[in-house]
């Protein structure tokens, strides 16, 4: 009898290791799911053109979702990323159109930037909107999500500002002052990959390299699983916070720099609902809506897994409406399924304590 309850309870085990082997595994899965449903549903899904179209919209949402990552494992919500983009292409089209008049001081010229120099005033600007975030939270004990929305509506507002809502043309910058460059940003290629994914890449590693083998990637984990106890431990909780969200901007700053170098233009619309699909990825990719757990790897197969699916939606001709609706569906699909991996995993190990 005890034999039979024994061997009835270790298949029972079996069974729970191998659906949490399953669900540890589920952005793969969902990966190669999606991919091969398109590659048999949508003409000219494996095109060669199509597979780079899809390289750089997976690189737009990665950076922007590695930033939203390490936001969400210290337990915070970034909702302004979408913004951040908008306001930092708007100045990004400003610089390369006008630089900086000086007309205001009563001097009759501007100051004109080459492309290195607009990079860095660019991506100062999306880091010194997340150093904003950082402090409504850490100083002013704002919720992150209420923090974050206001700094949504400022910075898209900011950007409708630049040009009192109209589109920056024609960046294609001027050889004299050394912005003509500006374009290869978005446009350019190494090794027959779009420029735009050699920075995913390199961001990505860089992040990867943090999360796992630096005290500051383990102060972030910290912080999210249990910020009173980080605290107790002597984490800088307030830094670590401040960085989270800091990086956060830096990667919105890369993807508005990208898309108008892409477009050759920027619009005080761009970036709308990115948002959405920075926290879809990073959710998808096995990061915890509660904090204290994820991976950029997961994060970077997420943000495969939602660029397939947007683009072979659109090959297939489905409406952009159902498009939202499934995006949303997949986001609580997500959360649902990363509920279910927490609750087995307690279970397993209540079993072994008990065993």
């Amino acid at each position: 009898m005890d034999t039979a309850r024994g061997a009835k309870t270790e298949t029972g085990e079996s069974k729970t290791s191998a659906l949490l082997v399953l669900l540890h595994m589920r952005t793969f899965v969902a990966l190669i799911l999606v991919f091969t449903f398109f590659a048999i549903a949508a003409p000219n899904f494996l095109t060669g053109g199509n597979m780079l179209i899809i390289s750089k919209h997976v690189a737009l949402n990665a950076l922007l979702a590695i930033g939203m990552t390490f936001v969400i494992i210290a337990g915070g919500i970034d909702l302004s990323v979408g913004s951040i983009v908008g306001l930092c292409a708007m100045v990004a089209g400003y610089l390369v159109l006008y630089g900086i008049d000086l007309g205001f001081l009563g001097i009759g010229y501007s100051i004109q930037f080459n492309t290195i120099e607009i990079c860095l005033m660019v991506l100062v600007v999306g880091v010194g909107v997340g150093w904003i975030n950082g402090l409504l939270i850490t100083k002013l004990n704002v919720a992150p999500f209420i923090a974050t929305l206001g700094t949504l509506y400022v910075a898209r507002g900011a950007a409708l500002l630049f040009s009192d809502g109209r589109t920056f043309p024609n960046l294609g910058g001027n050889p004299d002052y050394g912005s003509d460059t500006f374009r290869l940003i978005g446009s350019g290629s190494f090794l027959g990959f779009p420029l735009s994914v050699w920075i995913m890449i390199v961001v990505a590693l860089l992040a990867a390299y943090l999360a796992a083998r630096t005290p500051l990637g383990r102060h972030i984990y910290a912080v999210g699983g249990n910020e009173r106890g980080a605290a107790l431990s002597g984490v800088n909780v307030d830094r670590t916070k401040l960085f989270v969200y800091m990086f956060s901007g830096f990667c919105a700053a890369l993807v508005g720099l990208i898309i108008s170098s892409q477009l050759q233009a920027s619009h005080p619309a761009t970036g709308e609902t990115f948002e959405l699909n920075a926290i879809a990825a990073a959710v998808l990719g096995g990061t915890s809506m509660s904090g204290g757990r994820g991976r950029i790897g997961g994060t970077i197969v997420g943000a495969f897994v939602i660029g397939i699916l947007a683009d072979g939606l659109i090959m297939m001709g489905v409406s952009s409406f159902w498009q939202t609706v499934i995006k949303g569906l997949v986001i609580i699909a997500a959360v649902v399924v990363d509920q279910v991996q927490q609750k087995l995993q307690a279970k397993v190990i209540l079993q072994q304590q008990v065993n």
